[in-house]
């Protein structure tokens, strides 16, 4: 879309099938949307398969804007992902940080030349501290419930040919004969939800303690507490958490995960910021969060990949009224495409735009990841803006400054920085398609 884009302007109608969309591939036109007219294009593109998948919008990732969202949300805000909460999390990133480190020094001592998926191990490293964030404890069968979320995940970014096809009376046939794929998923997840929300109920009742360690008793709390005023279903509960593991996994994960590979491929980057944790840590045994706030060139590093990587490459919108963007009229109804993935990679804001330089996120001016500047929009824009983008971020300072501070990190014999596959995947997010294999060599022993 974006060398469409290129050819045809930043503000491009696009016609797939039956469908029309608008594809918006500048800055100007994002902001004229998200700041200038954001409630009219507040609600969230759901197709058939979307619905079937999220029980008609249940939970908030893909929930219909009114009040049932925005009381998730604050829920979120407020509760879940508060400034609060994410610092009474800090205990479990620090011991999981230490624990993907032990793993990975254990393999790195029985043998100098084993490689490692480090892929891998850093979506288990997301998946354990998220799940003891959520339910306080590692799950009994993470790789069971990894893969249940990874599938909802894809079946979420699979065109629907309902969606491309909306009035064909011979897809909906071809549909009822074949289909049900996303509601059979949605049940077995639920259903594990389910178990894991008894088995944490029946041991909170044993521990028979008020103090709220984990999201679900924050969020049972608030379903039992008639003095909230807030009525939230066990639906409600499961969707949200979900939705929390979900975006986790396939955001923190991502971002990880090219983080390692652009600084794979980049020797100089990885030079430098090694030094900055060098400094920073001082011969401490492990890393803390409290040395964290000093690393500026790590802080670069992480934006510089999410503008090249971003978490969410689209956002999809439906124009809710009669509106315009740049003097053009926009329908009620109107599918509206931010290719937030374009306008990170624009060289009209960007200086060698195809190149990994976490200095240009260095110094004053620099642009913000939190909505305010709308050419860099990693984490969303506006009111349907990412809820945890300070969760996500804790997570990824810490694993990053523990992987270079206790080793150096090299390629397979016979590949050089120039050669490391940076495909992306298509989906909900741009993942790698080829995972990252690299030797761990200990330079600071746990």
């Amino acid at each position: 879309m974006r060398d469409l884009s290129l050819r045809h302007g930043s503000l491009m109608l696009l016609r797939v099938c039956q469908r029309e969309a608008i594809v918006v591939s500048s800055a100007e036109a994002a902001r004229e949307i998200y700041k200038g007219n954001e409630a009219a294009f507040l609600a969230r593109l759901n197709g058939p398969g979307i619905d079937e998948l999220s029980r008609h919008g249940q939970g908030i990732v893909f929930a219909p804007y009114g009040d049932h969202w925005r009381l998730l949300r604050r829920i979120l805000m407020m509760e879940l992902l508060s400034a609060r909460r994410v610092k009474a999390f800090r205990r479990i990133r620090e011991e999981e940080a230490a624990r993907l480190v032990s793993s990975l020094q254990v393999q790195a001592t029985s043998d100098g030349r084993l490689v490692v998926n480090i892929d891998e191990r850093l979506e288990e490293f997301v998946t354990d501290s998220v799940v003891r964030a959520i339910f306080g404890d590692r799950l009994p069968d993470r790789a069971v419930f990894l893969r249940m979320v990874r599938q909802g995940v894809d079946l979420s970014s699979i065109f629907d040919l309902r969606d491309l096809f909306p009035s064909s009376w011979l897809v909906r046939l071809v549909r009822r004969g074949g289909g049900g794929k996303a509601e059979r998923h949605r049940q077995e997840v639920f259903n594990v939800m389910d178990s894991i929300l008894k088995s944490h109920e029946e041991m909170r009742a044993a521990r028979d303690g008020d103090d709220e360690q984990d999201m679900v008793q924050v969020l049972l709390r608030i379903q039992k507490d008639a003095n909230t005023g807030v009525s939230l279903t066990d639906g409600d509960i499961r969707a949200l958490l979900i939705d929390v593991f979900g975006a986790a996994l396939d955001t923190t994960a991502t971002t990880l995960q090219w983080a390692m590979a652009e600084l794979m491929a980049n020797p100089r980057v990885m030079r430098c910021v090694q030094s900055e944790v060098d400094c920073a840590l001082a011969g401490q045994a492990t890393v803390q969060e409290a040395a964290l706030k000093s690393m500026q060139y790590l802080r670069a590093v992480i934006k510089e990949t999410l503008r090249l990587h971003p978490p969410a490459t689209i956002f999809p919108r439906v124009c809710l009224g009669d509106s315009k963007i740049l003097g053009y009229d926009v329908p009620r109804g109107m599918i509206v495409l931010t290719n937030t993935w374009a306008i990170s990679r624009d060289p009209k804001y960007w200086d060698e735009p195809d190149k990994f330089m976490p200095e240009r996120f260095q110094g004053e001016g620099v642009a913000d990841l939190r909505g305010m500047d709308f050419e860099f929009t990693p984490f969303g824009v506006g009111r349907r803006i990412c809820p945890g983008i300070d969760f996500a971020y804790a997570e990824l300072e810490i694993a990053l400054a523990s992987l270079l501070y206790h080793f150096n990190w090299e390629l397979p014999p016979g590949v050089e920085p120039g050669e490391v596959d940076m495909t992306e995947e298509f989906g909900v997010t741009a993942r790698r398609k080829v995972n990252l294999f690299v030797r761990p060599i200990i330079r600071v022993p746990l």
